[in-house]
């Protein structure tokens, strides 16, 4: 098991190293007029791509050898709330494995009537995030679990809810974040180590809110965060996802289910009552990884 995270680690590594090379390469070729030859062209953009297809193929059969039943822990939030990129109606539910997951969901408040701004063809190009309900709605912690990892220093940046900021997102953005790894595609994140084998991770967290650090230990329903938009995120939302291990580059996912709610579809609106969470007293803080 040892050895083959340690593969999957170094594949991942060589991966964003091609990815950084390839947005280095586009830069050098459009304001320096570099012409590189026709094999470096082609061939470097392919070998990310080809190592995140063959990474997914195998963690997908690992995944089908070592099925697991769904892990139920409490909801992260309490309110209204609507399911995106649900694993309830697609696996994997955001199109990869990659960096655990492959039952991840998306979430965002709900409110009635609906208040979120539409998304806009041509302008305005972004938004602040105060127009979005979900942005500093508390985030909570889904079980008894130990904290293993948090990062709390990514600003929270403007939405990409027009078509030229997400293609921005998309093609510049999303290149750069790859090449630098899973802390800046998640951006602020809290992992939680619940035992047994499952973390839960938690992300686009926002800016300054987190209110735990590594190695606190945590009751269900404690507030560990807020949400945010931070990483790769086109809103404020909140990303949660079960996983074998704390590490993003290597774990796999974990299919879940919240109590008294079970895994929401895509589109479909929850309730996740506030009274189901069970307020607990607060541990000692701890040293906070950075």
């Amino acid at each position: 098991m040892t050895r083959t995270m340690s593969v999957r680690k170094l594949a991942m590594a060589v991966a964003r190293c091609c990815v950084l090379a390839v947005v280095v390469l586009v830069l050098c070729m459009i304001f320096a007029d570099l012409r590189p030859p026709v094999w470096v062209s082609l061939g470097l953009p392919l070998l990310p791509i080809v190592t995140f297809v063959v990474l997914g193929r195998l963690t997908s059969s690992a995944l089908k050898r070592t099925a697991r039943a769904p892990v139920e822990t409490e909801p992260p939030v309490t309110g209204r709330w609507t399911a995106h990129n649900s694993p309830a109606d697609k696996v994997p539910s955001h199109g990869l494995h990659g960096y655990g997951q492959t039952y991840a969901v998306d979430i965002l408040v709900a409110p009635e009537p609906d208040t979120r701004p539409p998304f806009a063809k041509l302008w305005p190009l972004a938004r602040g995030n105060g127009h979005y309900p979900a942005f500093g709605a508390p985030v909570l912690a889904v079980a008894d679990a130990t904290v293993v990892r948090v990062l709390d220093r990514r600003r929270d940046h403007l939405t990409r809810t027009s078509f030229p900021a997400l293609a921005w997102m998309m093609l510049v953005e999303g290149s750069v974040r790859e090449a630098t790894g899973p802390s800046w595609i998640f951006g602020n994140h809290v992992i939680l180590d619940l035992g047994e084998g499952t973390y839960a991770a938690y992300g686009h967290l926002k800016q300054g809110s987190v209110t735990v650090a590594v190695g606190d230990t945590v009751r269900a329903g404690r507030r560990i965060a807020d949400c945010g938009n931070t990483g790769n995120s086109t809103e404020p939302h909140l990303h949660f996802q079960l996983m074998d291990g704390p590490d993003l580059d290597t774990a796999r996912g974990i299919p879940f289910t919240w109590r008294g709610i079970g895994v929401p579809a895509n589109g479909a609106s929850f309730t996740a009552p506030a009274e189901s969470i069970t307020p607990r007293k607060e541990a000692a803080p701890a040293d906070r990884l950075d």
